[in-house]
């Protein structure tokens, strides 16, 4: 199994998770004399197994991206943490502009008036330089969970 499928197969059981967790809290509390619709006891042991198979996948995923190589010295780990760091740091960026961006309006001279103490145009390049750098390393790293095998032990 790639990397790839793995990922899907997280999500799938991610999504399962949500899904089990929703019908359990249907079925908790019923009506005094009311059955519920549900079993909670097999909905319980059903969660209970997909949270099993689900921390199995999370483990192979994270030994296969610790220990595979990415580019020079560097793991899918590695490469992983560094896309993060760069949609942390456009996220805030990004943020920032929005503020400086906003417009004030006065409606007399008393109040208070804004000037910006930042220049919009180099953020906004940053900005795009981040974004386009994010892409490609996630690209990149998209491309090693399609080609790199997922290590089974």
């Amino acid at each position: 199994m790639k990397v790839a499928e793995a990922l899907v197969l997280r999500a799938d059981h991610q999504r399962k998770v949500a899904q089990l967790k929703q019908r359990l809290e249907r079925v908790v509390k019923v009506q005094e004399g009311e059955t519920p619709a549900e079993d909670p006891q097999v909905l319980l042991a059903e969660l209970e197994q997909t949270l099993t198979e689900l921390t199995g996948l999370i483990r192979k995923i994270n030994k296969t991206n610790t220990r595979t190589p990415f580019a020079g010295d560097l793991t899918i780990s590695d490469a992983l943490a560094e896309r993060d760091r760069m949609m942390q740091h456009r996220k805030l960026l990004t943020d920032l502009l929005e503020e400086a961006s906003i417009k004030q309006d006065r409606f007399s001279r008393s109040e208070v008036k804004y000037e910006r103490t930042i220049d919009v145009g180099k953020l906004q390049a940053q900005i795009d330089e981040l974004s386009k750098a994010y892409r490609e390393l996630d690209f990149r790293i998209q491309e090693m969970n399609w080609t790199t095998d997922l290590l089974e032990s």
